[in-house]
């Protein structure tokens, strides 16, 4: 009898375990799809790390897929038990070492950078996108969005010099349909500088929106986009 009843008890903790994972998996509003640009990461004070595979291509590169809330906060580390699994994407790798390479330092070959977007992110969507579903999802929304070439088409060159940030702002929307979030940082002069783009995704992690709420943050009126 008390064997039973131990059972029984194991059995209800598990499914509650398995009931607070999904909930927190599933309990999202949207995605922020999030790029880079390379060049404004090293170019400031602390510098940056190409990958053991070399320098990147001087393109925008995939930061992550994050899920959020409508109230402006968002889930995180979702599901400890669920790590990175390289071999879920392996044909997705050539593809991830070109469009989301890590700059950090020391030089790696992209593998934590992955893993702790998965972790951090990747987990409290994993009902919705499964780890191969989720990095297939941002690979795909980087090709169908190319935010180099929508500035390009507007005069917006990475060369160094500054442009307005409403020049910018509209040349993305005019490209994708839907309003940008722009996120600047520092170069090493203190100078104010493109750094990343946010777009806003449905939950399916495939079709663009409007953002119901953009992250905190302000750069000047008028940016630099530094050469990379």
């Amino acid at each position: 009898m008390k064997s039973k009843f131990y059972s029984m008890l194991l059995i209800e903790l598990l499914s509650v375990q398995c009931l607070l994972v999904l909930t927190a998996s599933q309990g999202f509003d949207f995605f922020y799809f999030v790029v880079q640009w390379p060049g404004s990461y090293c170019d400031t004070s602390q510098g940056c790390c190409y990958p053991t595979t070399g320098k990147p291509a001087a393109d925008f590169s995939i930061h992550g897929l994050w899920p959020n809330y409508n109230d402006g906060s968002y889930p995180s580390n979702c599901d400890p038990n669920n790590p990175f699994d390289e071999s879920l994407v392996s044909d997705l790798l050539s593809r991830m070492q070109a469009e989301w390479p890590s700059l950090s330092c020391p030089s790696s070959d992209d593998t934590s950078f992955w893993s702790h977007e998965w972790s951090k992110q990747g987990t409290c969507s994993e009902s919705v996108l499964a780890e191969h579903d989720n990095f297939q999802a941002a690979l795909n929304l980087r090709d169908q969005n190319n935010i180099l070439q929508m500035l390009a088409n507007a005069g917006i060159q990475p060369d160094g010099n500054v442009y307005s940030l409403t020049g910018i702002k509209d040349a993305i929307q005019q490209g994708v349909g839907y309003t940008p979030f722009v996120e600047c940082n520092t170069d090493a002069s203190g100078s104010s500088q493109l750094y990343q783009i946010y777009l806003c995704v449905d939950t399916s992690g495939s079709s663009l929106i409007e953002c119901p709420v953009f992250p905190s943050g302000q750069c000047d009126p008028e940016i630099k986009f530094p050469s990379f």
